[in-house]
């Protein structure tokens, strides 16, 4: 793992120190040493690597990476460039063009919205190839709960979009009342049209940013 070495270290490094972190250490290292394991190790901390939590505006919250070779980087919903563009994705660039009427790019790389503010969080940071959620349940959950706490505490407007119940199930963390909290159904084809579809979500993120003198995000991925 490419060790985190910003502003999110300080916050991030009792959690180092515990119990359920050396298990969990030691089993994403057999992992990878055992099976294909997704991201790329030094990829792991992405999300934290490209949005120092000073620079946190907006957290978008998914469940864990994909599962599938050249897919996953360390940041939610994103893809490597020239991959495929997976259906979540589509449907949230679908959004975009309703929402702000940003086109619909040829690639999947969210790189832009993290280098502006945008942390891309999954709730589970490793994935064993081709076995979804295969790294639930083993500690990354308490590592990324402490990471929604300290976002939670920041004493700045932030938006969070939690999309689908998983992500929900954090709304209990999230009580600072500076905060903004978006919530709809997830992405997923198999759910976005009860609500996804409509929530205008980034036009809402932007119009809160904004009122309290934030720059707004571009949402506009470029095409490549």
């Amino acid at each position: 793992m490419a060790m985190i070495n910003n502003d999110w270290l300080p916050v991030l490094a009792p959690e180092f120190k515990k119990p359920y972190y050396a298990k969990l250490y030691q089993f994403v290292k057999e992992e990878y040493h055992n099976h294909v394991v997704y991201p790329p190790s030094d990829d792991i901390f992405n999300a934290f690597h490209f949005t120092p939590l000073k620079d946190v505006k907006v957290l978008i919250l998914g469940q864990d990476p994909y599962h599938e070779e050249h897919q996953a980087q360390g940041m939610c919903f994103s893809v490597e460039q020239h991959q495929q563009i997976p259906p979540s994705l589509v449907n949230i660039y679908k959004e975009l063009e309703d929402d702000l009427g940003c086109y619909v790019p040829n690639n999947g790389y969210l790189k832009k919205w993290a280098d502006q503010g945008v942390l891309l969080l999954n709730t589970v940071l490793t994935v064993r190839a081709h076995q979804a959620n295969s790294h639930q349940g083993r500690g990354w959950e308490q590592f990324t709960d402490a990471v929604i706490r300290a976002v939670n505490e920041q004493d700045r407007p932030i938006v969070y979009l939690l999309w689908g119940r998983p992500a929900q199930s954090k709304i209990p963390m999230l009580n600072n009342p500076k905060h903004l909290v978006l919530t709809a159904p997830h992405p997923s084809p198999l759910s976005a049209y009860r609500g996804f579809f409509g929530c205008k979500h980034f036009s809402k993120t932007n119009e809160f940013l904004s009122a309290n003198g934030i720059a707004p995000i571009d949402w506009q991925i470029e095409n490549i």
